[in-house]
């Protein structure tokens, strides 16, 4: 069932839950996905970034993601992830993605807003749903790289100008993540969650949530985030699976063979995060 953002992420939003949007480089992550969403009747978001657009091609992902929703009886949104490249965001406009994020945050308020509007007046007119983010989250994913000291977390004040002048659907918020492994536990900025929550009174969006303490993402969850990425915790369980794999079956060499129990690794730390995220048994008809 292939919805907009927008939909998945009001109903999370009108109903104190939050979905999962997880990034996808090949087909069986996508089976992945579907197959923990399914078990789990949540609604939920494939999405991919820039370096997985163009690992596998934008036209490969959203054949996938769509064949993927359409057989679906869960709600499910195909999302790009940290777009900031304006050729990119419009080949996935064109390609059936129903939700897209443009990523402005390394610019000066000013530019992000005048970026991110053009992106929403686009977007909406083709029925699609916008992300955009203020402040900076630390960490490396993909083309986006953030060091430690330029980290900057969202000012409430900032977000509410962002919102009004830009029209945006949700909002990515910096409260303390970061993308990639975490060198030691992250701390939360739960009070500015909340603040901001109150302010706008729209869906937030966690990124760099992989490795953040179940107890953090559900008070997270409690306060007013809607959608939690997932990437390098998926990534961690396909290759611990397939080093497991080739390491006691050495001679080996079938890929289904080899990449069939990565799919599974991945479908179970998927449908956990649903749970934690309060997603599981959410889905709509």
């Amino acid at each position: 069932m292939l919805v907009s953002g927008r939909q998945i992420l009001n109903h999370a939003h009108e109903n104190g839950y939050a979905v999962g949007a997880f990034n996808v480089n090949n087909m069986e992550q996508v089976q992945a996905i579907i197959e923990a969403a399914e078990e789990t009747k949540s609604p939920v978001i494939i999405q991919a970034s820039q370096g997985g657009l163009k690992y596998a091609g934008v036209e490969y992902i959203a054949a996938m993601a769509k064949v993927a929703a359409e057989k679906a009886s869960v709600p499910v949104a195909i999302h790009l992830d940290h777009g900031t490249d304006f050729k990119q965001i419009m080949a996935c406009l064109r390609n059936g993605f129903t939700s897209v994020m443009i990523d402005g945050s390394h610019y000066e308020l000013e530019e992000n807003i005048r970026k991110t509007k053009q992106i929403v007046e686009m977007a909406h007119a083709v029925g699609v749903s916008v992300e955009a983010e203020l402040g900076k989250i630390g960490g490396v994913e993909d083309d986006i790289s953030v060091d430690e000291k330029d980290a900057t977390y969202t000012d409430p004040d900032e977000a509410e100008r962002f919102v009004k002048e830009t029209g945006v659907d949700y909002l990515a918020i910096a409260v303390g993540t970061a993308h990639g492994p975490y060198k030691g536990e992250p701390k939360l900025d739960f009070d500015r969650i909340k603040v901001i929550k109150e302010r706008l009174n729209m869906p937030l969006v966690l990124h760099g949530s992989s490795g953040v303490p179940e107890e953090s993402i559900k008070k997270a969850v409690s306060l007013g985030i809607n959608k939690i990425n997932i990437d390098t915790d998926i990534r961690m369980a396909f290759h611990k699976a397939v080093k497991a794999f080739v390491a006691d079956n050495p001679d080996v060499y079938d890929p289904r063979k080899i990449v069939g129990p990565a799919r599974i690794a991945m479908k179970e730390v998927i449908a956990e995060k649903m749970k934690m995220f309060g997603a599981a048994g959410k889905a709509w008809k």
